[in-house]
């Protein structure tokens, strides 16, 4: 029940950083993205994501000894939940939620001139290009840019 809750406060907050985003035409935010959780045990997770909840595997990223160390799953279209795996530095439950933008460098350029503290932005595993804002309410929003290359684009495309 408690991750329920804080998923949906994840949600609800990402929505209203959106819109305040959205009104501001430099800021390329496209929509909400996804919201990041860390689970106990990610397999598990998974079966019921997509046993009981209706949920697909959308792509997977594992580790050199081949254990999961991300999971998307696919909610709607361009919606997605994505797993990792708890650990004691990183305990299970809500980690951020991600905002899919059209230009990360130009998001982080104006996130930072509007007084914000923002990563550089980087290539992730999954081809995506990422950057990370501290929310001092929340801890950490993801922006993400979603290039024809990345697994994320694949999937949004591949969605019927």
């Amino acid at each position: 029940m408690r991750g329920a809750m804080l998923f949906a406060a994840g949600v609800l907050t990402a929505l209203a950083v959106q819109i305040g985003m959205a009104q501001n035409a430099d800021g390329g935010v496209v929509m909400m993205n996804h919201v990041g959780i860390n689970v106990p045990n990610v397999g598990e997770a998974v079966t019921y994501y997509t046993q009981k909840m209706g949920y697909r595997e959308a792509f997977r990223l594992n580790d050199d000894k081949g254990q999961p160390r991300l999971v998307y799953m696919q909610i709607s279209k361009n919606t997605f939940l994505e797993l990792q795996p708890a650990t004691a530095q990183q305990p299970a439950g809500f980690t951020h939620y991600g905002l899919h933008v059209e230009n990360a460098v130009q998001a982080v350029a104006r996130l930072r001139k509007a007084g914000l503290t923002v990563t550089d932005t980087n290539v992730s595993g999954t081809k995506a290009i990422l950057a990370n804002i501290t929310d001092p309410y929340m801890g950490r929003i993801e922006l993400t840019e979603l290039p024809a290359e990345s697994m994320h684009y694949k999937a949004i495309q591949a969605w019927k």
